[in-house]
Protein backbone atom coordinates (compact mmCIF):
# COMPACT_ATOMS: atom_id res chain seq x y z
CA UNK A 1 0.00 0.00 0.00
CA UNK A 2 1.51 3.38 -0.97
CA UNK A 3 2.28 5.76 1.93
CA UNK A 4 -0.45 8.19 0.86
CA UNK A 5 -3.08 5.46 1.33
CA UNK A 6 -1.79 4.36 4.72
CA UNK A 7 -2.71 5.78 8.08
CA UNK A 8 0.47 6.85 9.90
CA UNK A 9 1.38 4.78 12.91
CA UNK A 10 1.73 6.60 16.23
CA UNK A 11 5.18 5.50 17.26
CA UNK A 12 6.23 9.16 17.43
CA UNK A 13 3.99 9.70 20.47
CA UNK A 14 6.32 7.58 22.57
CA UNK A 15 8.66 10.55 22.60
CA UNK A 16 5.93 12.42 24.50
CA UNK A 17 5.60 9.51 26.94
CA UNK A 18 9.33 9.59 27.68
CA UNK A 19 9.25 13.38 28.00
CA UNK A 20 6.32 13.22 30.42
CA UNK A 21 8.02 10.62 32.61
CA UNK A 22 11.28 12.56 32.70
CA UNK A 23 9.47 15.82 33.43
CA UNK A 24 7.81 14.18 36.44
CA UNK A 25 11.13 12.74 37.66
CA UNK A 26 12.82 16.10 37.15
CA UNK A 27 10.32 17.90 39.32
CA UNK A 28 10.28 15.23 42.01
CA UNK A 29 14.06 15.53 42.30
CA UNK A 30 13.89 19.33 42.19
CA UNK A 31 10.94 20.01 44.49
CA UNK A 32 11.71 17.43 47.16
CA UNK A 33 14.19 19.75 48.88
CA UNK A 34 11.44 22.29 49.57
CA UNK A 35 9.45 19.78 51.62
CA UNK A 36 12.58 18.52 53.35
CA UNK A 37 13.88 22.05 54.03
CA UNK A 38 12.58 22.41 57.63
CA UNK A 39 14.17 19.06 58.54
CA UNK A 40 17.39 19.92 56.73
CA UNK A 41 17.60 23.29 58.48
CA UNK A 42 17.09 21.60 61.85
CA UNK A 43 19.54 18.72 61.33
CA UNK A 44 22.28 20.61 59.47
CA UNK A 45 21.80 23.87 61.43
CA UNK A 46 20.92 26.37 58.72
CA UNK A 47 19.14 29.72 59.03
CA UNK A 48 16.82 31.17 56.35
CA UNK A 49 19.56 33.00 54.47
CA UNK A 50 21.77 29.90 54.35
CA UNK A 51 18.84 27.79 53.15
CA UNK A 52 18.10 30.44 50.55
CA UNK A 53 21.64 30.14 49.22
CA UNK A 54 21.28 26.35 49.04
CA UNK A 55 18.02 26.80 47.11
CA UNK A 56 19.60 29.29 44.73
CA UNK A 57 22.73 27.16 44.13
CA UNK A 58 20.61 24.79 42.08
CA UNK A 59 18.99 27.62 40.18
CA UNK A 60 22.29 29.33 39.33
CA UNK A 61 23.84 26.12 38.03
CA UNK A 62 20.66 25.28 36.16
CA UNK A 63 20.71 28.70 34.54
CA UNK A 64 24.42 28.79 33.67
CA UNK A 65 24.41 25.39 31.97
CA UNK A 66 21.16 25.78 30.01
CA UNK A 67 22.78 27.14 26.85
CA UNK A 68 25.65 24.59 26.87
CA UNK A 69 23.11 21.82 27.44
CA UNK A 70 20.87 23.02 24.61
CA UNK A 71 23.80 23.54 22.26
CA UNK A 72 25.12 20.03 22.89
CA UNK A 73 21.70 18.65 21.98
CA UNK A 74 21.77 20.59 18.71
CA UNK A 75 25.33 19.42 18.00
CA UNK A 76 25.54 15.78 19.13
CA UNK A 77 21.86 14.88 19.39
CA UNK A 78 19.52 14.76 22.40
CA UNK A 79 19.96 11.02 23.02
CA UNK A 80 23.58 11.21 24.17
CA UNK A 81 23.01 14.41 26.11
CA UNK A 82 19.91 13.25 27.97
CA UNK A 83 21.50 9.96 29.00
CA UNK A 84 24.50 11.78 30.43
CA UNK A 85 22.66 14.52 32.27
CA UNK A 86 20.01 12.22 33.75
CA UNK A 87 22.70 9.94 35.20
CA UNK A 88 24.59 12.99 36.52
CA UNK A 89 21.70 14.66 38.30
CA UNK A 90 20.34 11.35 39.66
CA UNK A 91 23.65 10.82 41.47
CA UNK A 92 23.57 14.29 42.99
CA UNK A 93 19.92 13.89 43.96
CA UNK A 94 21.04 10.98 46.10
CA UNK A 95 24.08 12.97 47.29
CA UNK A 96 21.79 15.67 48.69
CA UNK A 97 20.99 13.24 51.48
CA UNK A 98 24.66 13.06 52.42
CA UNK A 99 25.03 16.79 53.19
CA UNK A 100 26.55 17.72 56.56
CA UNK A 101 27.00 21.51 56.29
CA UNK A 102 25.81 24.55 54.38
CA UNK A 103 28.85 24.28 52.07
CA UNK A 104 28.31 20.59 51.26
CA UNK A 105 24.59 21.13 50.64
CA UNK A 106 25.20 24.18 48.44
CA UNK A 107 27.87 22.46 46.33
CA UNK A 108 25.74 19.34 45.93
CA UNK A 109 22.72 21.33 44.78
CA UNK A 110 24.91 23.30 42.36
CA UNK A 111 26.19 20.07 40.78
CA UNK A 112 22.62 18.73 40.71
CA UNK A 113 21.51 21.85 38.83
CA UNK A 114 24.30 21.40 36.26
CA UNK A 115 22.75 18.08 35.27
CA UNK A 116 19.13 19.14 35.16
CA UNK A 117 20.03 22.11 32.96
CA UNK A 118 20.17 19.88 29.88
CA UNK A 119 16.74 18.34 30.38
CA UNK A 120 14.07 20.58 28.85
CA UNK A 121 16.13 22.07 25.99
CA UNK A 122 16.88 18.52 24.82
CA UNK A 123 13.29 17.37 25.26
CA UNK A 124 12.30 20.39 23.17
CA UNK A 125 14.89 19.36 20.57
CA UNK A 126 13.42 15.85 20.61
CA UNK A 127 9.96 17.26 19.90
CA UNK A 128 11.40 19.32 17.04
CA UNK A 129 12.77 16.23 15.26
CA UNK A 130 10.11 13.67 16.25
CA UNK A 131 6.86 15.62 15.88
CA UNK A 132 5.32 17.63 13.01
CA UNK A 133 4.82 21.35 13.76
CA UNK A 134 1.09 21.11 14.54
CA UNK A 135 1.76 18.54 17.30
CA UNK A 136 4.71 20.19 19.04
CA UNK A 137 2.86 22.83 21.03
CA UNK A 138 0.33 20.28 22.27
CA UNK A 139 3.24 18.09 23.35
CA UNK A 140 4.75 21.02 25.26
CA UNK A 141 1.45 21.58 27.05
CA UNK A 142 1.19 17.92 28.04
CA UNK A 143 4.81 17.82 29.17
CA UNK A 144 4.51 20.93 31.34
CA UNK A 145 1.21 19.73 32.79
CA UNK A 146 3.03 16.56 33.83
CA UNK A 147 6.03 18.48 35.13
CA UNK A 148 3.90 20.77 37.27
CA UNK A 149 1.84 17.85 38.56
CA UNK A 150 5.00 15.89 39.32
CA UNK A 151 6.09 18.81 41.46
CA UNK A 152 2.59 19.24 42.88
CA UNK A 153 2.37 15.75 44.32
CA UNK A 154 5.97 15.67 45.47
CA UNK A 155 5.28 17.22 48.93
CA UNK A 156 2.99 14.40 50.16
CA UNK A 157 5.24 11.79 48.53
CA UNK A 158 8.34 13.24 50.18
CA UNK A 159 6.56 13.55 53.51
CA UNK A 160 5.45 9.90 53.28
CA UNK A 161 8.92 8.63 52.37
CA UNK A 162 10.58 10.83 54.99
CA UNK A 163 8.23 9.49 57.63
CA UNK A 164 9.51 5.97 56.94
CA UNK A 165 13.19 6.44 56.10
CA UNK A 166 14.09 10.05 56.95
CA UNK A 167 15.04 12.85 54.58
CA UNK A 168 18.53 11.54 53.87
CA UNK A 169 17.45 8.16 52.54
CA UNK A 170 14.49 9.78 50.74
CA UNK A 171 16.88 11.58 48.40
CA UNK A 172 18.69 8.31 47.68
CA UNK A 173 15.40 6.69 46.68
CA UNK A 174 14.47 9.58 44.38
CA UNK A 175 17.88 9.38 42.72
CA UNK A 176 17.11 5.86 41.51
CA UNK A 177 14.15 7.00 39.40
CA UNK A 178 16.29 8.74 36.80
CA UNK A 179 18.54 5.68 36.39
CA UNK A 180 15.53 3.52 35.49
CA UNK A 181 14.32 6.12 32.97
CA UNK A 182 17.74 6.37 31.33
CA UNK A 183 17.95 2.61 30.82
CA UNK A 184 14.58 2.49 29.01
CA UNK A 185 15.35 5.61 26.97
CA UNK A 186 18.68 4.21 25.79
CA UNK A 187 17.02 1.15 24.24
CA UNK A 188 14.11 2.95 22.52
CA UNK A 189 15.09 6.47 21.48
CA UNK A 190 17.08 7.41 18.38
CA UNK A 191 17.96 10.96 17.33
CA UNK A 192 16.60 10.30 13.85
CA UNK A 193 13.02 8.96 13.99
CA UNK A 194 13.50 7.24 10.63
CA UNK A 195 15.95 4.88 12.32
CA UNK A 196 13.12 3.39 14.37
CA UNK A 197 11.86 0.28 12.52
CA UNK A 198 8.41 0.48 14.10
CA UNK A 199 7.33 3.47 11.97
CA UNK A 200 5.30 2.56 8.90
CA UNK A 201 5.86 4.22 5.53
CA UNK A 202 3.18 6.87 6.12
CA UNK A 203 4.62 7.98 9.45
CA UNK A 204 8.10 8.06 7.91
CA UNK A 205 6.83 10.35 5.19
CA UNK A 206 5.08 12.51 7.79
CA UNK A 207 8.35 12.99 9.71
CA UNK A 208 10.76 13.22 6.76
CA UNK A 209 11.28 16.99 7.02
CA UNK A 210 11.66 16.87 10.79
CA UNK A 211 14.15 13.99 10.55
CA UNK A 212 16.38 16.13 8.35
CA UNK A 213 17.04 18.34 11.38
CA UNK A 214 18.60 15.32 13.11
CA UNK A 215 20.93 14.47 10.23
CA UNK A 216 22.54 17.90 10.23
CA UNK A 217 22.57 21.11 12.19
CA UNK A 218 23.18 24.74 11.45
CA UNK A 219 26.03 26.63 12.99
CA UNK A 220 24.46 28.51 15.88
CA UNK A 221 24.25 32.22 14.92
CA UNK A 222 25.62 33.41 18.25
CA UNK A 223 25.96 37.06 17.27
CA UNK A 224 22.46 37.21 15.86
CA UNK A 225 21.08 35.40 18.90
CA UNK A 226 22.84 37.78 21.30
CA UNK A 227 21.69 40.82 19.31
CA UNK A 228 18.11 39.72 18.73
CA UNK A 229 15.52 41.86 20.50
CA UNK A 230 12.99 39.03 20.21
CA UNK A 231 15.28 36.54 21.91
CA UNK A 232 15.94 38.98 24.75
CA UNK A 233 12.23 39.73 25.17
CA UNK A 234 11.54 35.99 25.24
CA UNK A 235 14.23 35.52 27.89
CA UNK A 236 13.11 38.42 30.09
CA UNK A 237 9.43 37.43 30.13
CA UNK A 238 10.52 33.94 31.22
CA UNK A 239 12.66 35.56 33.91
CA UNK A 240 9.49 37.19 35.25
CA UNK A 241 7.52 33.94 35.19
CA UNK A 242 10.24 31.95 36.93
CA UNK A 243 10.85 34.59 39.60
CA UNK A 244 7.34 34.16 40.99
CA UNK A 245 7.11 30.44 40.29
CA UNK A 246 10.28 29.50 42.19
CA UNK A 247 8.54 30.33 45.45
CA UNK A 248 6.47 27.15 45.03
CA UNK A 249 9.50 24.85 44.83
CA UNK A 250 11.57 26.58 47.50
CA UNK A 251 9.76 28.56 50.21
CA UNK A 252 6.12 27.40 49.96
CA UNK A 253 6.30 24.59 52.56
CA UNK A 254 8.09 26.94 54.98
CA UNK A 255 5.47 29.64 54.31
CA UNK A 256 2.67 27.20 55.16
CA UNK A 257 4.32 25.87 58.29
CA UNK A 258 5.82 29.11 59.65
CA UNK A 259 3.75 31.84 58.00
CA UNK A 260 0.38 30.11 58.22
CA UNK A 261 1.25 27.99 61.30
CA UNK A 262 0.13 24.71 59.77
CA UNK A 263 1.42 21.30 60.85
CA UNK A 264 3.43 19.31 58.28
CA UNK A 265 0.54 16.90 57.68
CA UNK A 266 -1.73 19.77 56.55
CA UNK A 267 0.99 21.78 54.80
CA UNK A 268 2.05 18.89 52.58
CA UNK A 269 -1.43 18.69 51.00
CA UNK A 270 -1.94 22.43 50.60
CA UNK A 271 1.49 22.63 48.94
CA UNK A 272 0.05 20.49 46.13
CA UNK A 273 -2.36 23.18 44.95
CA UNK A 274 -0.15 25.84 43.28
CA UNK A 275 1.73 23.39 41.07
CA UNK A 276 -1.42 21.34 40.42
CA UNK A 277 -3.22 24.47 39.22
CA UNK A 278 -0.11 25.50 37.30
CA UNK A 279 -0.20 22.22 35.37
CA UNK A 280 -3.78 22.89 34.35
CA UNK A 281 -2.75 26.38 33.27
CA UNK A 282 0.04 24.98 31.06
CA UNK A 283 -2.43 22.76 29.23
CA UNK A 284 -5.14 25.42 29.07
CA UNK A 285 -2.67 27.92 27.63
CA UNK A 286 -2.13 25.70 24.60
CA UNK A 287 -5.83 25.28 23.86
CA UNK A 288 -6.60 28.94 24.49
CA UNK A 289 -3.84 30.13 22.17
CA UNK A 290 -4.79 27.64 19.45
CA UNK A 291 -8.47 28.60 19.56
CA UNK A 292 -7.73 32.32 19.62
CA UNK A 293 -5.33 31.92 16.68
CA UNK A 294 -8.06 30.22 14.63
CA UNK A 295 -10.55 32.96 15.43
CA UNK A 296 -8.21 35.91 14.93
CA UNK A 297 -6.06 34.46 12.17
CA UNK A 298 -2.92 35.60 14.02
CA UNK A 299 -0.73 33.35 16.15
CA UNK A 300 1.24 36.41 17.27
CA UNK A 301 -1.88 38.06 18.66
CA UNK A 302 -3.08 34.81 20.21
CA UNK A 303 0.13 34.14 22.14
CA UNK A 304 0.47 37.74 23.25
CA UNK A 305 -3.11 37.86 24.50
CA UNK A 306 -3.03 34.56 26.39
CA UNK A 307 0.32 35.31 28.05
CA UNK A 308 -0.63 38.89 28.98
CA UNK A 309 -3.98 37.92 30.49
CA UNK A 310 -2.21 35.17 32.41
CA UNK A 311 0.38 37.47 33.94
CA UNK A 312 -2.19 40.14 34.87
CA UNK A 313 -4.44 37.58 36.58
CA UNK A 314 -1.42 35.94 38.19
CA UNK A 315 -0.39 39.22 39.80
CA UNK A 316 -3.94 39.99 40.90
CA UNK A 317 -4.61 36.69 42.66
CA UNK A 318 -1.17 36.72 44.28
CA UNK A 319 -1.99 40.09 45.84
CA UNK A 320 -5.45 38.86 46.82
CA UNK A 321 -3.92 36.01 48.83
CA UNK A 322 -2.25 38.51 51.17
CA UNK A 323 -5.66 39.79 52.35
CA UNK A 324 -7.10 36.35 53.14
CA UNK A 325 -6.87 34.99 56.66
CA UNK A 326 -7.94 31.40 55.93
CA UNK A 327 -4.89 29.31 54.97
CA UNK A 328 -6.99 27.17 52.62
CA UNK A 329 -8.53 30.11 50.79
CA UNK A 330 -5.18 31.92 50.64
CA UNK A 331 -3.51 28.91 49.04
CA UNK A 332 -6.44 28.56 46.63
CA UNK A 333 -5.83 32.17 45.55
CA UNK A 334 -2.14 31.39 45.12
CA UNK A 335 -3.15 28.32 43.10
CA UNK A 336 -5.30 30.42 40.77
CA UNK A 337 -2.37 32.81 40.40
CA UNK A 338 -0.16 29.87 39.42
CA UNK A 339 -2.79 28.68 36.90
CA UNK A 340 -2.98 32.11 35.32
CA UNK A 341 0.77 32.72 35.10
CA UNK A 342 1.34 29.26 33.60
CA UNK A 343 -0.98 30.08 30.73
CA UNK A 344 2.15 31.65 29.25
CA UNK A 345 4.18 28.41 29.42
CA UNK A 346 3.17 26.78 26.11
CA UNK A 347 3.32 30.21 24.43
CA UNK A 348 6.89 30.66 25.66
CA UNK A 349 8.17 27.22 24.64
CA UNK A 350 6.35 27.29 21.31
CA UNK A 351 7.98 30.67 20.65
CA UNK A 352 11.39 29.17 21.47
CA UNK A 353 10.80 26.39 18.92
CA UNK A 354 9.52 28.78 16.25
CA UNK A 355 12.23 31.40 16.77
CA UNK A 356 14.98 28.79 17.11
CA UNK A 357 14.05 26.39 14.30
CA UNK A 358 17.10 24.11 13.84
CA UNK A 359 18.63 25.90 16.84
CA UNK A 360 15.59 25.22 19.04
CA UNK A 361 17.75 23.57 21.70
CA UNK A 362 20.01 26.60 21.98
CA UNK A 363 17.23 29.21 21.97
CA UNK A 364 15.09 27.29 24.46
CA UNK A 365 18.22 26.83 26.59
CA UNK A 366 18.83 30.58 26.51
CA UNK A 367 15.23 31.27 27.56
CA UNK A 368 15.31 28.71 30.34
CA UNK A 369 18.71 29.99 31.47
CA UNK A 370 17.37 33.51 31.95
CA UNK A 371 14.26 32.18 33.66
CA UNK A 372 16.29 30.26 36.17
CA UNK A 373 18.50 33.25 36.84
CA UNK A 374 15.24 34.84 37.92
CA UNK A 375 14.52 31.82 40.09
CA UNK A 376 17.99 31.90 41.63
CA UNK A 377 17.60 35.57 42.48
CA UNK A 378 14.12 34.95 43.92
CA UNK A 379 15.28 32.09 46.15
CA UNK A 380 18.01 34.25 47.67
CA UNK A 381 16.09 37.55 47.77
CA UNK A 382 13.15 35.92 49.55
CA UNK A 383 15.49 34.73 52.29
CA UNK A 384 16.77 38.27 52.80
CA UNK A 385 13.25 39.75 52.61
CA UNK A 386 12.20 37.44 55.43
CA UNK A 387 15.14 38.64 57.51
CA UNK A 388 14.76 42.35 56.73
CA UNK A 389 10.97 42.46 57.19
CA UNK A 390 10.82 40.18 60.22
CA UNK A 391 9.27 37.17 58.46
CA UNK A 392 6.56 39.21 56.74
CA UNK A 393 5.70 36.77 53.95
CA UNK A 394 3.41 39.24 52.15
CA UNK A 395 6.44 41.23 50.97
CA UNK A 396 7.57 38.27 48.85
CA UNK A 397 4.18 38.24 47.09
CA UNK A 398 4.20 41.99 46.46
CA UNK A 399 7.55 41.74 44.69
CA UNK A 400 6.50 38.73 42.59
CA UNK A 401 3.26 40.42 41.54
CA UNK A 402 5.12 43.53 40.40
CA UNK A 403 7.50 41.41 38.32
CA UNK A 404 4.56 39.57 36.70
CA UNK A 405 3.24 42.93 35.50
CA UNK A 406 6.59 43.70 33.88
CA UNK A 407 6.10 40.57 31.76
CA UNK A 408 2.86 42.01 30.36
CA UNK A 409 4.83 44.93 28.90
CA UNK A 410 7.44 42.57 27.44
CA UNK A 411 4.83 40.45 25.65
CA UNK A 412 3.40 43.56 24.01
CA UNK A 413 6.58 43.87 21.92
CA UNK A 414 7.51 40.17 21.53
CA UNK A 415 7.20 38.52 18.10
CA UNK A 416 6.86 34.84 19.10
CA UNK A 417 6.75 33.28 15.60
CA UNK A 418 9.45 34.74 13.30
CA UNK A 419 12.51 32.43 12.99
CA UNK A 420 15.91 33.67 14.04
CA UNK A 421 17.35 32.36 10.78
CA UNK A 422 15.64 31.79 7.45
CA UNK A 423 15.94 28.40 5.69
CA UNK A 424 18.15 29.75 2.90
CA UNK A 425 20.73 30.86 5.50
CA UNK A 426 21.20 27.44 7.04
CA UNK A 427 24.49 25.62 6.67
CA UNK A 428 24.59 21.93 7.59
CA UNK A 429 26.93 20.71 10.28
CA UNK A 430 27.14 16.94 10.86
CA UNK A 431 26.19 15.54 14.20
CA UNK A 432 29.11 14.60 16.41
CA UNK A 433 29.92 10.89 16.19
Amino acid sequence: MPPAAQRPTRVRYWVIVFAVLLAVITYIDRVSIATAAPSIQHDVGLDDVQMGWAFSAFAWAYALFEIPGGFLGDWMGPRKVLLRVVAWWSFFTAATGWAWSVASLTVTRFLFGMGEAGCFPNLTKSFTIWLPPDERVRAQGIMWLSARWGGAFTPPIVALVMAHVGWRHAFEIFGCLGVLWAAAFWFWFRDNPLHNPSLNAAERELLRDEASLAAGHTHVPWLRLAGSRQVWLLMWQYFCLSYGWYFYITWLPSYLQRGRHLPLDSAKWLAVLPLFFGGLGSLAGHFAAARLARRSGSMVRARRTVASIGFIAGAGFLLLSTYIESPLLAVLAIGVSSFAADLSMPCSWAAAMDIGGPCAGTVSGAMNMWGNIGGAIAATVNGYLLRWFHANWNITFYVSAAIYLVAVVLWKFLDPVTPLRQPEELKPMPLAP
